[in-house]
């Protein structure tokens, strides 16, 4: 027989600085609203837990267990920009405001004269 309590996610050692998915266990089990949400890796302790601050409110979570943690990797985040069809009409309906801004933000400094920094004396 199989036992269905074992986890079906890999072990995953989360990096300082990496955006993660949280979902607070307590919140969750008690029927809480909110009880997910994005946060940032602030630390990582030996015995597997984190310190994370989330994004939106800046809500510090001691010692996270990874099994309530899942990873947000950048290609999730940048696949819009890097799917977006830009050479047709309407490209820019399908892409969020984030990349929108990203990409208008790339033009404005791609069509600079290039500074070299100051000369210190």
């Amino acid at each position: 027989m199989r036992d269905s309590a074992k986890s079906t996610t890999p072990a995953i050692k989360f990096k300082q600085g990496q955006f993660v998915l949280y979902r607070d266990p307590e919140m969750f089990w008690t029927g809480q609203a909110g009880h997910t949400f994005v946060c940032r890796v602030q630390r990582t302790w030996m015995e597997g837990t984190y310190d994370l601050v989330a994004v939106a409110t800046g809500r510090f979570v001691h010692e996270a267990s990874g099994d309530y943690m899942r990873l947000l990797p950048p290609v999730d985040a940048m696949r819009d920009i890097d799917t977006a069809p830009l050479n047709t009409d309407g490209a820019a309906d399908d892409m969020t405001a984030a990349a929108i801004a990203w990409l208008t933000q790339q033009h404005a400094t791609a069509n600079q004269r290039p500074e070299l920094p100051a000369q210190l004396d």
